[in-house]
């Protein structure tokens, strides 16, 4: 028997198929015929069917991932994951008259397969994601097919998307520049479709001219005895037109780092406050007074330190006259972990102290829990040695005067333990 993808095929036929009698297979033989199924290999229904017909009598043959008929199968199957995940990942939909168009031009059959992530994912939103061969519809209640469609027939942009672009150019980060793995999760063929791809030749040769400079300005530093002034204010002078997230609009201006470049203490907190952003200096308000008391109870220094935040302006919410402080979201601090990155380049501090969970977490790329943290030494991505407490505001929000006490006393011994590790 041959099997075919097309007129002629088995499946054309009206006439009932053979009724044979039934066997069972193994579980992940059904997972994986589920994807290759989908493969526009037109040899997949043989394949499959040569598989079944040998699980039949040896039903181990599925874990045998050396057998060249499994192996291939298997790399149906992964293709088709593959393709899957990039549809759920590339599509992008534009609005015209209130509905959101998508175009996709997958590998493989897998639009009926996704059409109920799609269902999930945007169940209160008219859409329709057009390919090639088949388009599906939802009108909030029920999803149908029509046929396939060509690129003319999507919209070529709305004015949703030129916000999209503006928040993709402001968070792309060249400090993290790896083409080869860029173009290898996000392959080039998709780009014409993604209206932010377009930024990226520029964004990219941006960075490289970026990171050009600081090469210059690092033998510049090396040609007059390895100050490090020259790349810091630089950096600094950099950072004050900054507009990698949407915090520098509401914002009186960047609050960067402050302190000598050749620091062994490096304190890093989490954002600059109402005092910090009017005064333009980090840890100058309510908090970096309870930082300073501290600092000195545990016989450091502060003008020997380097001070600077995880994120440079002022988040907060305008209740009447007053800015009330509002916590910095994931993608926020994600933007400003190129500043944190360039200034402890510079500064090399011995130890690093991450001030909260905000600090931790750009310092670390990841969420850090403090309680599983603190009061032990921690590498840092890349090198160099952290310490995690917590941050000082944290004392003044504590109600009870005898835990205000207790946390301030650990908060001091945390800063002694650090103070022990740079003797």
């Amino acid at each position: 028997m041959v099997w075919l993808e097309g007129q002629d095929d088995l499946f054309a036929l009206d006439q009932p198929l053979p009724v044979s009698s039934s066997f069972p297979v193994p579980r992940n033989f059904i997972e994986i015929a589920q994807s290759a199924i989908c493969h526009r290999d037109p040899e997949r229904f043989a394949l499959l069917y040569a598989l079944l017909t040998r699980l039949r009598t040896t039903p181990a043959l599925i874990q045998d991932h050396a057998d060249p008929l499994v192996r291939h199968v298997e790399e149906l199957a992964k293709a088709v994951r593959r393709d899957i995940h990039k549809m759920r990942a590339f599509v992008r939909f534009r609005e015209i008259e209130g509905r959101f168009i998508a175009w996709f031009e997958p590998e493989h059959h897998i639009v009926r397969h996704n059409a109920g992530f799609f269902t999930r994912r945007f169940p209160n939103m008219e859409w329709s994601i057009l390919t090639p061969e088949i388009c599906i519809h939802w009108d909030k209640h029920t999803l149908t097919e029509g046929p396939g469609a060509q690129k003319s027939d999507a919209p070529d942009g709305d004015p949703i998307e030129d916000v999209w672009k503006t928040y993709y150019a402001t968070t792309f980060n060249p400090a993290r520049v790896k083409i080869g793995a860029m173009t290898k999760e996000m392959p080039r063929k998709y780009w014409k479709n993604m209206p932010e791809t377009a930024l990226i030749p520029a964004l990219i040769a941006g960075a490289q001219a970026r990171e050009s400079g600081m090469i210059v300005k690092s033998a510049e530093r090396q040609a007059i005895g390895g100050n490090s002034e020259i790349a810091w204010e630089a950096l600094r002078d950099e950072a004050l037109t900054c507009a990698r997230c949407r915090l520098y609009k509401p914002a009186t201006q960047t609050v960067f780092g402050e302190g000598p470049v050749d620091a062994a203490l490096m304190l890093v907190g989490e954002q600059p406050g109402d005092s910090e952003d009017l005064a333009g200096r980090p840890f100058v308000g309510p908090a970096g007074q309870k930082l300073d008391q501290a600092l000195a109870e545990a016989g450091i220094d502060r003008s020997r330190a380097y001070v600077t935040n995880a994120v440079k302006h002022f988040k907060f919410e305008q209740r009447g006259k007053r800015r009330i402080h509002a916590k910095p979201g994931a993608g926020e601090i994600e933007a400003c972990r190129w500043w944190i990155d360039q200034e402890r380049a510079i500064i090399a501090p011995k130890i690093t102290v991450a001030l909260g969970a905000t600090a931790a977490r750009s310092l670390f790329g990841k969420v850090m829990t403090i309680g599983k943290s603190r009061g032990q030494v921690l590498e840092l991505p890349g090198g160099g040695a952290a310490w995690i407490t917590i941050h000082p505001s944290y004392l003044l929000r504590i109600v009870d005067p005898g835990q205000a006490t207790e946390e301030y006393v650990r908060f001091v011994e945390d800063l002694t333990a650090v103070r022990a590790l740079l003797d």
